[in-house]
């Protein structure tokens, strides 16, 4: 097994295609079982097309340092993600990054350091961060990456190294999708795991695959509740949810960047922020994302701040997706 894997660049947008791939054909059931944080069943498609941004983003990049070509797709990701999930997978991509610029390997204390980092990252981005989500699978990851490597006697710099971190960032992040069901009231009432904690599994589980150079066993997703082919979009019954998502990207920094937050937590509710990229000294290119009553309440205070582009405003009504 370990001779097979593959540590470079190539690796990484093999990574990338396979999830966008996965993303893909995994959309409709992901959408099925979207429930939280409303159920507007459009999770596995806002996914998807985040990370075909990103995807899209390095297609025709060349270089050799595997966090400066990951960081190009997550900042692609970010200034084109699409709801809460979309979002949090940009910043997931963002913090696994951070960490690997500069190699042209990854091994697996760089999975453990990236894979913390994107932790902090996503968790920070979040006003109200909460278990059984996305985060419960990137806290799971990060956690079994960090005391794999603990306990590993030979060399952590190793191949070999790197497959058994692998192997135990699977694992643990599979059981962690299994117990989302259990940790929010609105999955355990429908009867089914959350679909942004499977989108991150089908994620994980894909650069685990191509860095083993292995494929991935979709087939025991069926064993998720709710996650069977023929089971009902069970969001149609389940959505009674009103207002607006806003999306935007602007320029702000750090004290702006804290005062819309604040303003936006006691208007509304999801509040995602996260810095895209510096612009200057203390000043960052800030994505943004709320779930509002009313879209021009959000875009008020946002533009008293700045200058938004990129602006979305979506129905949080239930659709096809």
């Amino acid at each position: 097994m370990t001779q097979k894997l593959d540590t470079s660049v190539r690796a990484i947008r093999e990574w990338l295609q396979r999830s966008v791939k996965s993303l893909g054909n995994h959309s409709d059931r992901l959408n099925a079982i979207n429930v939280f944080p409303v159920a507007d069943g459009d999770t596995g498609t806002n996914l998807y097309l985040t990370a075909r941004a990103g995807h899209d983003a390095v297609s025709k990049l060349e270089s050799d340092d595997i966090g400066g070509f990951l960081e190009v797709a997550a900042r692609a990701s970010m200034e084109s993600a699409r709801g809460n999930s979309g979002t949090l997978l940009a910043v997931f991509l963002s913090g696994l990054s951070e960490p690997w610029r500069g190699h042209d390997r990854l091994t697996a204390s760089l999975l453990s350091k990236g894979l913390e980092r994107a932790k902090v990252r996503s968790w920070s981005a979040l006003s109200e961060p909460v278990e059984g989500t996305m985060l419960s699978v990137i806290s799971a990851a990060a956690l079994a990456a960090g005391s794999t490597l603990a306990h590993i006697k030979t060399d952590v710099e190793s191949r070999a190294a790197l497959d058994t971190v692998l192997h135990q960032v699977a694992q643990a992040s599979r059981m962690a999708v299994r117990g989302t069901e259990n940790e929010l009231p609105s999955l355990e009432n429908a009867g089914v795991v959350d679909a942004g904690a499977v989108g991150m599994l089908v994620i994980l589980d894909e650069l685990c695959a191509a860095v083993r150079g292995t494929e991935t066993d979709f087939e025991s997703y069926d064993g998720f509740n709710g996650y069977r082919v023929q089971d009902p979009h069970v969001h149609l019954i389940q959505n009674d949810d009103q207002g607006v998502e806003v999306m935007c990207t602007i320029t702000l920094d750090a004290l702006g960047a804290a005062t819309l937050r604040g303003q936006l937590d006691r208007v509304g509710d999801s509040v995602i922020m996260s810095p895209v990229n510096p612009t200057g000294e203390e000043v960052y290119r800030w994505r943004v994302h709320v779930h509002v009553a009313e879209a021009d309440m959000a875009l008020a205070l946002i533009r008293a701040q700045g200058e938004p582009v990129n602006i979305s405003i979506t129905d949080l009504c239930t659709h096809d997706g």
